[in-house]
């Protein structure tokens, strides 16, 4: 692979957490070793050590990465009028995160142990949580609170639940914000259900 001098040093970086997301997904989190790592990218260990010292350290920086959309829409959003077109930007915003993310999802659906374990499973929450405080009058009621958590759960459901429907993936993109869009409007509106 003949690579020019200017390409910056992240490239491999790169093709390190890409390899490994793809070995963790074959054989799990667990189960993979560095030397695996190495060995499918085939460079020495000591290559592979010297970006990353751990497996956790790989996973912290592929997570890193595709959480940065996220944490970038929280500060836009923490900044906007709390109006619906705000919400519903930061619902579309949030689909394109998860969309690039997507390998990532899949990851933590299959290792929901390992992830756990580590402190990205907190982080993830935390995230969540401030983006659900985004949808979130301040007064809002309990069944309101719980339209705008299952807003972000629906988006969340939909990446993976979909995949299996019948349907072109844009139009079941659509589909799935639709259906955001209609539980932070009605919580939006704090229109109580009876």
């Amino acid at each position: 692979m003949g690579s020019t001098p200017h390409q910056r040093r992240g490239n491999t970086r790169q093709r390190i957490q890409d390899v490994a997301l793809e070995l963790f997904a074959e054989q799990g989190y667990e189960k993979t070793s560095l030397r695996e790592i190495a060995e499918r990218l085939e460079v020495t260990k000591a290559a592979l050590y010297y970006h990353f010292k751990t497996k956790e350290d790989i996973l912290v920086g592929i997570f890193e990465d595709l959480n940065r959309p996220v944490e970038e829409l929280l500060a836009w959003g923490r900044e906007q009028p709390r109006t619906l077109e705000t919400k519903k930007e930061i619902l579309n915003r949030y689909g394109d995160a998860l969309v690039a993310a997507a390998p990532l999802f899949r990851f933590m659906q299959e290792n929901q142990a390992a992830v756990r374990d580590l402190s990205i499973g907190k982080t993830v929450k935390e995230r969540v949580l401030g983006l659900v405080d985004l949808f979130m009058e301040p007064d809002a009621s309990l069944v309101d609170q719980v339209r705008c958590s299952t807003a972000l759960f629906t988006m969340h459901t939909g990446m993976f639940a979909i995949k299996d429907l019948e349907g072109d993936p844009e139009e079941k993109r659509k589909a799935v914000l639709e259906v955001a869009f209609e539980l932070v409007t009605r919580a939006h509106g704090g229109e109580s259900a009876g």
